[in-house]
């Protein structure tokens, strides 16, 4: 039930295909997508207790990236028909782009210009 509740939003699916190329930090996916921080940790919050996700802190960050292959197989199915399905959407697409450029800046300057935004 905790996969169908993360899969069924719309943010939460990309969230995840950001995360296929590689593990993220939280400032790096907020950058992405532009929600407020207590958004932004909600959507990781469910994708996380749905096994989805896992989180690593380091210092002041926390990194965020997909199970590795000993993953539960329903976990595993869900990301393989996420990974089939929504891959090759425009969305996605624009998402991309986004974050490779998004990779190429400074993370302590994502990290600091978000902290000046309200909610932070």
């Amino acid at each position: 039930m905790a996969i169908t509740k993360a899969l069924s939003d719309p943010s939460r699916v990309r969230i995840l295909l950001a995360l296929r190329r590689q593990e993220l930090c939280v400032c790096q996916i907020t950058e992405l997508f532009g929600f407020a921080p207590s958004t932004m940790s909600k959507h990781l919050s469910i994708l996380h207790q749905a096994g989805l996700i896992l989180s690593r802190k380091t210092e002041r960050w926390v990194y965020y990236r997909l199970p590795d292959q000993s993953m539960p197989v329903a976990v595993r199915e869900a990301l393989d028909w996420v990974r089939k399905s929504l891959a090759k959407t425009e969305e996605v697409k624009i998402d991309t782009q986004r974050l490779n450029k998004i990779l190429r800046m400074d993370l302590k300057e994502i990290c600091r210009r978000q902290c000046r935004r309200p909610g932070c």
